[in-house]
């Protein structure tokens, strides 16, 4: 309470709230402390919780997804490419010169940044450490990237591309 508020009140006499009971600065400290480490306990245990649910989420999650249509990809240029989910991580597809298509996952199996499609040297590529793949079937060609990436089937369907598992 402020000064002015104290002073006004009779001599030995305590603030009192609404109730007209007497507030005791020890309990509100003590309700004060303990809200403040409740907040501070739910700050460090969301992200500890969501770090181990993860992986438990996103394999099922993963594992639902077996077929993606892209209806508007079908509209691609040549040696373009787009990204999008498959499932809960990104993938790039890619309209080759030749008019061919491919699918890969668009994860770099190095540190997990999402890579990108170069066409002046149709290459995809990692941005982060400078790692490149492949565009045709996603093996690693350089960097640090130790594995290639994971091949998905294409199909045109009804003039949709259709981009499933192997």
């Amino acid at each position: 309470m402020s000064e002015e508020i104290i002073s006004k009140l009779p001599q030995g006499s305590t603030p009192k709230n609404e109730s007209g009971e007497p507030i005791e600065r020890r309990a509100f400290l003590k309700i004060a402390a303990s809200a403040v480490g409740a907040c501070y306990a739910a700050a460090i245990g969301y992200p500890v919780y969501r770090y181990l649910a993860s992986p438990v989420e996103t394999a099922s999650l993963a594992a639902a997804v077996n077929e993606v249509t892209l209806p508007d990809a079908i509209k691609l240029p040549l040696n373009a490419a787009m990204i999008f989910k498959f499932g809960v991580k990104p993938a790039i597809l890619i309209h080759h010169p030749d008019n061919s298509w491919t699918a890969l996952t668009a994860v770099c199996t190095h540190l997990g940044c999402t890579v990108g499609y170069e066409p002046s040297r149709q290459v995809i590529y990692c941005p982060c450490h400078g790692g490149t793949y492949n565009a045709t079937t996603g093996a690693n060609i350089s960097g640090p990237p130790p594995k290639p990436l994971t091949e998905f089937k294409v199909a045109i369907t009804n003039g949709q591309i259709v981009v499933s598992r192997t």
